[in-house]
């Protein structure tokens, strides 16, 4: 999938501007740096979803009541 289709509106994305950027210039360490990053911010994501979809289950629970 493009990102361009996930954020056709939103021009400056900081997520865009991130997968655009060149990654020749940096080092090994600063690859892996990344990499750490992404996948802490990956996590972080992750567990908002996760949340959101247990706020909405507890939700329509309450209301079947």
């Amino acid at each position: 999938m493009d990102l361009e289709e996930l954020f056709p509106d939103k021009p400056g994305d900081p997520l865009t501007l991130l997968v655009k950027q060149d990654l020749d210039p940096l080092s090994v360490d600063e690859l892996h740096a990344r990499i750490a990053a992404l996948e802490g911010e990956i996590a972080r994501v992750r567990a908002k979803i996760d949340a959101a979809v247990n706020h909405r289950a507890s939700a329509e629970d309450l209301f079947r009541k």
